[in-house]
């Protein structure tokens, strides 16, 4: 979950702030080197706590 977003968000991100040239591959890699890790951890500690929240409402 964490991989796809942010990848996803950060090519749009990146697109949106900087536009597309010939260093956008190169500003897009930077940015995913460090929003990687960040969704990764994020991903890794709520996931629980919302998995619990949606158990809990759905019963």
């Amino acid at each position: 979950m964490g991989l796809g977003m942010s990848l996803l968000m950060t090519l749009i991100i990146t697109f949106i702030n900087t536009g597309f040239d010939h260093l956008y591959y190169k500003r897009f890699l930077k940015a995913w080197s460090v929003s990687l890790p960040v969704a990764m951890i994020a991903t890794t500690i709520i996931a629980p706590i919302v998995q619990k929240f949606v158990d809990k409402i759905t019963k």
